[in-house]
């Protein structure tokens, strides 16, 4: 999808169908190729995904990524479809997207469905993290920062008991270039705090967190649902951090509920 104000495309697949519309948003350092466990899905929803700016097939577009430029990237997506509006649901990064693009727009979102992320902006601490990030990638390279992204991201002991899973995760990663992630994490560190905006929420919402999550427990992902009003809270056994791939069966159980009941 061509955005020339930006001087990128943005690459994304389409069902087609006439279906609910759903934008899946993936998580860092990922790609769109994370959702598809979620295919099955598509029985009862439009999927639409997407890669975002630096990542997957999508061209970076420049060396300076602001965080809201992520989100004006899925207006665009929206405006190319010619949706109104649509289900927005986010993992992680994609959460991010999904809490801003609804704070900033929220007659575009017809329904949230938030999986593993929050509403906080980085601290101190998170910000100087994500910036040794940067720092390791262009010094050590991208495939030693997966190795150490992959044990935190899956369950405790899931890299080992999982190789498949591990694999995967590696795989989605190094489809990445560098330059794409380290605009990634920079643009992270930027971002906004959507918490004081989550009781403004209209839109049908479904908290999705996995039950090991480390970077957003399920302390968290309760606290997010307790603010956005009328909000329901799944937890996915036996997953971390990236609970679609991790538990795909009990992640489209609740989403595929949700959806149903949003129609």
């Amino acid at each position: 999808m061509k955005a020339p104000a930006w001087k990128t495309e943005l690459d994304y697949d389409d069902t087609g169908t006439d279906a609910t519309p759903v934008v899946l948003i993936h998580a860092f350092p990922l790609h769109r190729g994370m959702w598809e466990p979620q295919t099955p899905l598509a029985r009862g929803a439009r999927l639409i995904r997407y890669d975002l700016r630096g990542l997957g097939r999508t061209p970076l577009g420049g060396a300076e990524v602001p965080f809201e430029l992520h989100v004006e990237d899925l207006f665009a997506l929206l405006d190319h479809l010619k949706l109104r509006s649509a289900v927005l649901c986010g993992l992680s990064m994609g959460g991010y997207i999904a809490l801003r693009a609804v704070e900033r727009s929220p007659e575009r979102v017809r329904a949230l469905i938030l999986c593993d992320t929050k509403s906080e902006a980085d601290g101190d601490e998170a910000k100087l993290k994500r910036a040794d990030g940067v720092l390791a990638i262009k010094r050590d390279g991208l495939d030693r920062y997966a190795e150490g992204f992959i044990p935190m991201a899956l369950a405790p002991g899931a890299a080992a008991k999982k190789p498949a899973l591990a694999d995967r995760v590696r795989e989605l990663i190094a489809a990445n270039g560098p330059d794409g992630v380290c605009a990634a994490l920079l643009a992270m560190a930027g971002r906004t705090d959507t918490t004081a905006s989550l009781s403004k929420i209209k839109a049908p919402t479904l908290v999705v967190v996995g039950e090991e999550d480390g970077p957003t427990p399920p302390s968290a992902a309760r606290a997010l649902a307790g603010s956005i009003p009328g909000a329901k809270l799944a937890l996915v056994p036996e997953a971390g951090h990236l609970s679609n791939l991790e538990n795909p069966y009990a992640f489209n159980r609740a989403v595929g509920s949700f959806l149903e009941a949003v129609k």
